[in-house]
């Protein structure tokens, strides 16, 4: 039976809902996702066919004089000034729901992460806009998806969604974005998840980092907003460099691979390379799922490289069939964090997606998955991402167990991801 798990959203302070209208009805109906993408079109200036995307980047390049040479040249914003809400209207627009839905009659997550990832970067050029011009210089791109944590486990394909969002601290060049989604039922929205993203501002061609309008508060609450973005950074800075692939294990951790390793030992053999698997355990090796992606022009953002979306769902879909297959039913995701965007995806790419459950605990299954891409003139793979994805299933399932010590660093990787997810829900 699945654990029940309850969502204490973080309190954001009451900001004035600023929303996108109609350019021919000038309503105040809120937006949607195509208004949104709409929107990220016309700031940028981007091309709507493949083949005029050349012209459109190179039109961009005259954008520079625009840049702001210091951050103190540009006025503070306030957090309702990027405050925005937008419509996915799955219940009153029957004819978008089969994008949406998935085999289970629930709504693919997937689907969700790519409107959290286009609402992010329009929230933060709503920030950024200069008021006198169409055009913003600035190319802002998903750094990090911080973390991602849900109070619901399913998702209704027939209810509106609204999410709702807005800057939530600002560094020189970079800034955190926190998004909330909420479903309609029986007349009021309730909470789904909650989202924080952090987002990086760089000159037109996408080539050197750019300036970004200063954060000021206007009320107590949103100064504990502001200190809780400069905790967050300070957290992402320590969690980087506690990193395995840095320094070595605690000693509490060195202990634990060392008693798997003792628990794996052939007692008939009592041999160093003679190793047996426990009861109810699967080794780490015998838990991956490897994926290929052809990168066509259709899935290009408005910088015409792959939609950082694009790659969180497929790298979600993969994780998830992970997950379904190693426990034997259906998994509920439970928590995204840690996706750090480490190099853009070039259209044309081979995209290779490599999924290994590193993680297990009860219930909870730990899924990370690898991409990078793969240079078929030069031989060469390249890390993109690294996902970390927390499911839950249905039943109890098999211990993982890591057999080298590669496979150890990753199972410890996967229990830090676990205890930190634990810790936020």
């Amino acid at each position: 039976m699945l654990a029940t798990r309850l969502c204490t959203m973080r309190k954001l302070p009451s900001l004035l809902a600023r929303t996108l209208t109609s350019g021919t009805s000038g309503s105040s109906v809120l937006p949607d996702m195509s208004e949104v993408r709409s929107r990220l079109r016309d700031i940028v200036g981007a091309s709507t066919n493949w083949r005029d995307h050349v012209q459109a980047m190179q039109e961009r390049k005259a954008l520079h004089t625009l840049l702001a040479k210091r951050q103190e040249d540009l006025p503070p914003r306030r957090m309702k000034d990027s405050y925005l809400e937008v419509i996915l209207p799955l219940g009153s627009q029957p004819e978008i729901r089969e994008k949406y839905l998935n085999v289970h009659n629930s709504v693919r997550f997937g689907r969700i992460l790519e409107d959290l990832d286009s609402l992010g970067v329009l929230i933060c050029y709503t920030h950024t806009k200069q008021e006198m011009q169409p055009r913003s210089p600035l190319s802002i791109v998903t750094a990090l998806v911080d973390k991602i944590n849900l109070c619901k486990k399913i998702i209704y394909p027939d209810c509106d969604i609204k999410f709702t969002g807005n800057v939530s601290w600002v560094g020189k060049t970079s800034m955190e974005v926190k998004m909330h989604m909420l479903q309609l039922h029986d007349g009021d929205y309730s909470p789904v998840l909650d989202a924080t993203f952090v987002m990086v501002a760089r000159d037109p061609e996408n080539k050197r980092p750019a300036f970004v309008n200063p954060l000021v508060s206007e009320t107590p609450e949103e100064e504990e907003i502001i200190k809780q973005g400069e905790l967050n950074k300070l957290k992402r800075i320590d969690f980087s460099t506690a990193s395995l692939l840095k320094m070595a294990p605690t000693a509490e951790e060195r202990n634990i691979i060392h008693d798997i390793f003792l628990n794996t030992l052939d007692t008939r053999t009592v041999s160093f390379r003679s190793r047996k698997l426990p009861p109810n355990s699967v080794w780490m090796e015998d838990a991956k799922l490897k994926g290929l992606q052809i990168c066509h022009p259709q899935e290009r953002n408005i910088f015409n490289r792959i939609f950082g979306g694009f790659l969180m769902r497929k790298a979600f879909e993969l994780g998830w069939a992970n997950a379904c297959s190693y426990g034997g039913s259906r998994p509920f995701i439970v928590s995204v964090d840690d996706i750090m965007f480490q190099r853009p995806v070039e259209v044309g790419s081979l995209l290779l997606l490599s999924g290994q459950v590193c993680y297990t605990e009860k219930n909870y299954i730990q899924v990370r998955v690898h991409s990078e891409v793969y240079d078929a003139d030069t031989r060469e793979h390249q890390t993109t991402n690294i996902f970390h994805f927390t499911f839950i299933s249905e039943n109890e399932v098999p211990r993982v167990v890591p057999k080298t010590y590669g496979e150890s660093m990753l199972y410890l990787d996967g229990k830090r991801h676990f205890a930190a997810t634990m810790k936020e829900i």
